[in-house]
């Protein structure tokens, strides 16, 4: 099978997934996987639990957020860069509805009742 590369980027304490566990800052890894692989695929490779990322983007367009998360299934490309930040990062949820965002991510939030605006998460 063709192996692509994923340039991933793992923001606050996510950067542990980077190979170093101290890191709390920032990881930047080029991450060879197999061609056809999803998110969910990366996660794996990353030992990431999908539950520890907040906020999302592949290649600059939202892809997940806490509470909604439907980029699994989204198969990444060579040169694909994906920015996973931390639970805690904040992003106004204003902002939100004028993002560019990928397509699963746009279902999923015409789909959810609120549109996938919340003013706090459990």
């Amino acid at each position: 099978m063709t192996e692509i590369s994923i340039d991933t980027w793992l923001y606050g304490i996510l950067g542990k997934y980077g190979g170093d566990e101290n890191e709390r800052i920032f990881a930047n890894l080029q991450i060879p996987i197999d061609e056809n692989s999803t998110m969910k695929d990366l996660l794996e490779k990353l030992k990431m639990p999908t539950e520890e990322r907040g906020i999302t983007f592949i290649n600059g367009n939202l892809s997940a957020m806490v509470g909604l998360q439907p980029d699994l299934i989204h198969v990444l490309k060579n040169k694909d860069r994906v920015a996973f930040f931390h639970l805690n990062a904040m992003w106004p949820f204003q902002y939100r509805l004028g993002i560019k965002m990928e397509d699963e991510m746009t279902d999923a939030m015409l789909a959810s009742k609120d549109m996938g605006i919340h003013h706090s998460y459990k």
